[in-house]
Parts: structure tokens; sequence; C-alpha cells
């Protein structure tokens, strides 16, 4: 049966005249959600990749194209079934705010292991763009994705980057851009 559809779109948040809408950037640890939360606002997060040890929620702010956009760095999610607290936290965090959009940041050289979470969270309605992070790794591995077969596959964005280095995020940019403005 699956998981049942969670989310709903709302309506874009009113703040002092301008439309504003809510992105939360979740995936595994260590996939460079806070890199992309970095490059997307410029606010800098403090970093710890011990479990157990990131459970905050980062809130930031992004302007693209004269629109402004919330942006939430999450804890780490291996499931949308919650087994740790951080998994607990991103799942109330999704279920609460209902953001616009998810950007699921996973590990090119591992996408196999993280599109389960793709995949439940596409099932529960969420609307999602997939980031390809660290595509540079993976390239340097002799290896590529068919990433134009996975997205007609999924049947959602998906941007390949490499987020310490800024390569893809404007391309990234653009597709929130095109997608909230749908």
């Amino acid at each position: 049966m699956g998981i049942k559809r969670w989310f709903q779109r709302k309506g874009k948040q009113q703040a002092e005249g301008i439309e504003t809408a809510t992105i939360v950037i979740l995936g595994s640890p260590n996939v460079g959600k806070s890199v992309l939360f970095h490059k997307l606002t410029g606010r800098y997060v403090t970093v710890s990749n011990y479990p157990g040890t990131t459970v905050e929620i980062t809130r930031g702010a992004m302007r693209y194209r004269g629109r402004s956009y919330k942006v939430i760095d999450s804890p780490g999610m291996y499931s949308f079934n919650p087994i740790t607290d951080e998994e607990r936290i991103s799942r109330r965090l999704l279920l609460q705010q209902k953001p616009e959009l998810a950007l699921h940041v996973v590990d090119a050289r591992n996408v196999d292991r993280m599109l389960p979470l793709t995949l439940q969270l596409i099932e529960a309605g969420l609307p999602v763009i997939l980031v390809l992070n660290m595509i540079d790794e993976l390239e340097r591995d002799g290896l590529r994705l068919e990433i134009n077969a996975l997205r007609q596959r999924l049947n959602v964005p998906i941007v390949a980057t490499a987020c310490h280095n800024g390569r893809g995020i404007q391309e990234l940019k653009e597709q929130i851009h095109a997608y909230l403005a749908r």
C-alpha cells in the first residue's frame, strides 16, 4: 500500500507583501546539505559528522530573481520512517511545515542506497527536486549517471552538483525558481 499522501501544497506565505515559499533541504548525513544551505543562503552552518550530534534545524533566506524563499537545513534522515532523533525531527519538520519544495540531497556515488528515501518522499506527495551532489567525485572515479533516464523514471527535476565548489548551484536556483513559479 505504501505511505499515504501526507502533503498538500499550501499557499505561499505572505511576509510584508512579498511571496515567500518554504524550501527544506534534507538527506542522509554527510551528503552536503549544510554546504548547499550555505550556497543558497550565504549562512554558514556548524557541521558535526558524528551520529546523534546534529539535531538542530537551521533557517535562512534566499533571494533569487526578485523572489524570497525561506530555506531550512534539516538534520540527517535515512528514511521517512524515523528511528533516530535526527530523523524524528526532520520528519516532524516536514509534516508541520508542509514546505512548498524539498531538496533531497544525495551522494551521487551512492544513489542506489539513497533513492529509497527519494521514493518515500515522492510517494508521500512531497514536491521534490533531487540534488545529486558530489558529482565531481563520481566523475573522478570514471563513472557517470544517466540523469535524463533517472529524471524520466522518477518524474521529478534532478540537478547534478558539486556544492563545495559551486558547480550546479545556478542551475539548481533556476530549477527552484521554475518549480515554485508554476
